[in-house]
C-alpha cells in the first residue's frame, strides 16, 4: 500500500519555509508510530529539513538535481521510480513536502492525515480531497492541552 501521512490545516497548510508551523508532539509520535520500518518518500527540501536521516527508516529522496547523493538515501528523479523501489509487499508512506503531495495523490491508496483545526500563513499546501475519490473511515478527535495549542483529528480516509 501507499500511504500519504500529512499534517494539514484547516486552509490545507503544510508549512512555511520549508518548517512546519505548529509543534503536536503526539503527532510526531503517532508520525513514527506509523512510519517506523518502512520506506518514506519525500522531496529533496523536506529530507533537508530533517537534523539528521530519520532512524530505522528507508529513505527515498525526490529530487531534479542529477548529481545529489545523501549516504543511506535512495535518490531518485520521479514518484513514480520512487514507489518503484519500494517493497510491493509493504507499506510505504509519502511525506512530504507540498509537490511530493500533488504527484502522489494519484498514487496513494490510503491517506493519514492530522487535521489541525487552525488556518496558518504558509508557502507549502496539501492537494484538496476529493470526497467523490475518497472516504473518511475513521476519525480521533484530539484537544489542545499544555503540550498541543491547538485541537486536531486523526483522520484516515481510503480510496474509493
Amino acid at each position: 500500500m501507499i500511504i500519504m501521512i500529512a499534517a494539514v490545516a484547516e486552509n490545507n497548510a503544510l508549512g512555511k519555509n520549508n518548517e512546519l508551523v505548529w509543534h503536536l508532539p503526539n503527532d510526531f509520535k503517532r508520525f513514527k508510530s506509523l512510519t517506523t520500518n518502512h520506506h518514506i518518500i519525500m522531496g529533496r527540501k523536506t529530507f533537508e529539513s530533517f537534523p539528521k536521516p530519520l532512524p530505522n527508516r528507508v529513505h527515498v529522496v525526490i529530487t531534479r538535481q542529477p548529481d545529489y547523493k545523501s549516504e543511506g538515501c535512495i535518490v531518485v528523479d520521479s514518484i513514480e521510480k520512487a514507489i518503484a523501489v519500494c517493497p510491493e509487499n509493504e507499506d510505504s508512506y509519502i511525506i512530504g513536502g507540498g509537490e511530493i503531495y500533488n504527484l502522489g495523490l494519484p498514487h496513494a491508496d490510503i491517506l493519514e492525515i492530522t487535521k489541525v483545526h487552525h488556518t496558518f500563513d504558509a508557502d507549502a499546501f496539501f492537494p484538496k480531497i476529493n470526497e467523490n475519490e475518497w472516504q473518511l473511515v475513521e476519525t480521533e478527535e484530539n484537544f489542545k492541552d499544555e503540550k498541543h495549542l491547538y485541537d486536531y483529528t486523526y483522520e484516515t480516509y481510503i480510496r474509493k
